[in-house]
């Protein structure tokens, strides 16, 4: 499979760095909006391009991964590359992703192409994890928390508004909700109630920060749901303190079973992540196999990571599938 990679930055790092890693795959390629000449990319093998020259190379990639930002890249290109190569995605507005399989969905189709949106691990394995515990446990609870760690989307969300020049959003649950769930307590809680925010921001010289804090903090979608707290720092601290980007989270189906409901039982599934854009971008990869297979089935359209078949993902054959995982 040869897989091309549209936009480098940290999630276009991550993908190119987990091809390398998958045996049956080989990186066509990066397409950048900047110059082509100065982007480094992490192996020297590795050929750059513009994306204004990807129409050239439509019959020659098999799977394209965008790795654009959800607040203004996604909702694009996403639709407009689909129309032309089967892609995928990582766009994680929940509130709009009804609207983005919409557009996505008629351009597949136009073009006779495979699309997967919203694929990583929020929205992506999380949201499997929901839909397999409540179809086990029918009556019951769903809770997600996520953090403490860095949002990448956020995180370019603040650098959007006018006067930032960096930034980095933690996102950190609230520890004594997260222990009610796992109490079997089955408590109900807003938004407001299961997590915080925490910015730290670079701005420019200058700049208005009391407005840049107002936009950060009435951010619909983003912040406006949230306690948020907004530090103003240097970019050396930035750099010093906030270089990496780690995430993680849980989600948890609580739910009872027996003629009365008697019997409690708590379902969660947990990740760690030293790297958010690195794990982010395996999943993607992972997709980027299932979308070949499906296109190579004849399948079109926009679909979503609940409509793939486990076995799709895989690199092993249904055989070594069903000796080493069943």
């Amino acid at each position: 499979m040869k897989i091309g990679i549209y936009g480098y930055g940290n999630l276009g790092r991550g993908v190119e760095c987990s091809i390398a890693q998958n045996k049956d795959m080989e990186i066509f390629g990066i397409f950048t909006r900047r110059n082509p000449a100065d982007v480094k990319p992490m192996f020297n093998t590795t050929k750059v391009y513009s994306t204004d020259d990807i129409l050239k190379f439509k019959d020659q990639i098999d799977v394209l991964i965008i790795c654009g930002g959800s607040a203004t890249d996604l909702p694009e290109m996403t639709p407009s590359l689909a129309s032309n190569f089967n892609v995928i995605d990582s766009f994680d507005t929940h509130a709009d992703i009804p609207k983005h399989f919409a557009n996505t969905d008629l351009a597949a189709k136009n073009g006779k192409n495979i699309a997967i949106i919203s694929v990583g691990w929020d929205p992506g394995m999380f949201s499997l994890n929901r839909l397999y515990a409540s179809a086990i446990l029918p009556e019951g609870n769903d809770y997600t928390f996520w953090g403490k760690g860095v949002s990448q989307g956020h995180s370019d969300a603040i650098r959007r508004i006018e006067g930032v020049k960096d930034a980095r959003q933690y996102t950190c649950p609230v520890e004594s909700a997260l222990e009610r769930v796992r109490n079997g307590e089955n408590p109900t809680l807003t938004t407001r109630e299961k997590h915080t925010r925490l910015c730290y921001v670079v701005a420019k010289e200058g700049a208005d920060k009391e407005r840049i804090e107002r936009e950060i903090k009435e951010m619909p979608k983003y912040f406006a749901d949230y306690d948020t707290t907004v530090n103003f720092i240097s970019q050396e601290e930035l750099d010093k303190n906030h270089k990496g980007i780690p995430h993680g989270g849980f989600v948890i189906r609580t739910g009872k079973t027996g003629k009365e409901k008697q019997n409690n039982h708590v379902i969660e599934y947990s990740l760690k992540l030293d790297s958010n854009p690195e794990f982010t971008a395996s999943v993607l990869v992972a997709y980027a196999r299932a979308a070949y297979r499906m296109r190579t089935r004849g399948e079109i359209g926009c679909k979503t990571v609940f409509d793939v078949a486990p076995a799709d993902l895989s690199m092993m054959t249904p055989d070594e599938i069903r000796a080493k995982m069943l």
